[in-house]
């Protein structure tokens, strides 16, 4: 132990191995080891002690490492991702990670785990890792860094109060996620319903592609693009710019309730659609198609929920053509697309439900965002006395 001298009363300085043990239990054959859960990195969340996600033994191959329930699981390889979770059950995890037990009568097991979320320990992990492709981290080289810990009593006070941020952080979330389920059911309850079947084309006004033209950083008005569309709605994210005549302009001008489709890109991207409600002048690039709604037949958000739903997807896709890693949907084709067609007053109330699941999910990420912020502050509390 490194000399305590000016330190506060109850305050020391340990080495890691003084403060944990390196479980390291090798498992040679995961799919003979009588374990039922395996966890690898990619189960772990950053900034998150919860698993929430594991494998089976029978899902991988070579050795790994054995785990019990209240263990630590870091992700020593690619510390900077701050990977680590407190087991709720036992298991084997990745041979990538370092199995972690608390010495009690030095830092509580409740505690370290917390204290290694820390930026201090979270920053000294990454100045300690070796390897420029996979930086790592050894135990040796870990087991002898030093830490100040508070005295027992002061590690209770703290775990007592991450522990309630945390429930608090978790709750806010689950409740995030609730609300996203809430809006595909919605959906999918309208969706199930007999309505009458259309062609896309028989209730939009038209369609028109948008600009051949190279963007860049200057120009007089700025052009829409596929990263533009995020979540149903077009957004002002790295925007580039174009000068044009007056007639270009007014050709390509959006206005509100105009509904943009990303024709052609990856498979997981063609069918991206947003409806444009941004202020200010905007047109739009050649590999969008804007369409417009007839409005007495549907409603512009009620179209972008359907084809970016997995049922417009299925639909969109099937009047794809299709390359080697591209997908392209042309005006044409797009119109052919088929959709159920409630009536205008059941398209509205859906939006309307939807509108207020997710604001109700909006609110409950801002809490959610709070509550990490407040735990960020007493994570920084325990690296202040550190320093």
């Amino acid at each position: 132990m490194a000399d305590n001298k000016n330190l506060k009363p109850g305050r020391n300085v340990w080495r890691f191995d003084q403060m944990a043990t390196n479980v390291n239990v090798r498992i040679d054959n995961p799919s003979e080891s009588g374990m039922e859960h395996y966890v690898g990195l990619e189960h772990l969340d950053t900034d998150s002690l919860k698993i929430r996600r594991w494998g089976t033994p029978d899902d991988v191959e070579a050795t790994k490492l054995m785990f019990k329930k209240g263990d630590i699981i870091f992700g020593r390889r690619r510390a900077y991702q701050r990977k680590l979770g407190v087991a709720e059950f036992d298991g084997i995890c990745s041979a990538h990670a370092m199995v972690l037990r608390a010495k009690p009568e030095v830092v509580l097991p409740e505690f370290l785990p917390f204290f290694m979320q820390s930026d201090l320990f979270m920053q000294r992990a990454v100045e300690i890792s070796v390897g420029s492709l996979s930086p790592t981290i050894n135990w040796k080289t870990m087991a002898v860094q030093e830490f100040l810990l508070p005295p027992i009593d002061e590690q209770l006070r703290l775990v007592s109060l991450l522990r309630a941020v945390e429930r608090t952080s978790e709750s806010h979330q689950e409740f995030g996620g609730f609300a996203d389920q809430l809006v595909r059911a919605l959906l999918a309850d309208v969706m199930s319903r007999e309505w009458p079947v259309v062609d896309l084309g028989s209730v939009v006004q038209g369609t028109q592609y948008g600009l051949s033209i190279n963007a860049g950083s200057d120009g007089q008005y700025p052009m829409l693009r596929m990263m533009n569309i995020e979540d149903g709605l077009c957004v002002e994210n790295d925007i580039k710019y174009v000068d044009l005549s007056e007639k270009d302009f007014e050709t390509y001008r959006l206005v509100d309730g105009d509904v943009l489709f990303n024709r052609t890109n990856s498979y997981e991207l063609v069918g991206r659609t947003g409806v444009y409600e941004l202020e200010g002048d905007h047109v739009f690039a050649s590999y969008l198609v804007r369409i417009k709604t007839s409005p007495e037949k549907l409603e512009p958000k009620f179209l972008t929920l359907y084809l970016n739903s997995d049922f417009g997807r299925r639909q969109v896709l099937a009047y794809a053509t299709k390359a080697v890693s591209q997908a392209n949907v042309n005006a044409s084709n797009l119109l052919r697309v088929r959709l159920p067609l409630p009536p205008l007053e059941v398209q509205k109330q859906l939006l309307e439900e939807i509108a207020c699941a997710k604001s109700a999910e909006r609110a409950a990420m801002v809490r959610h965002s709070y509550a990490e912020e407040i735990k960020k502050q007493l994570l920084a509390e325990i690296a202040g006395e550190a320093e």
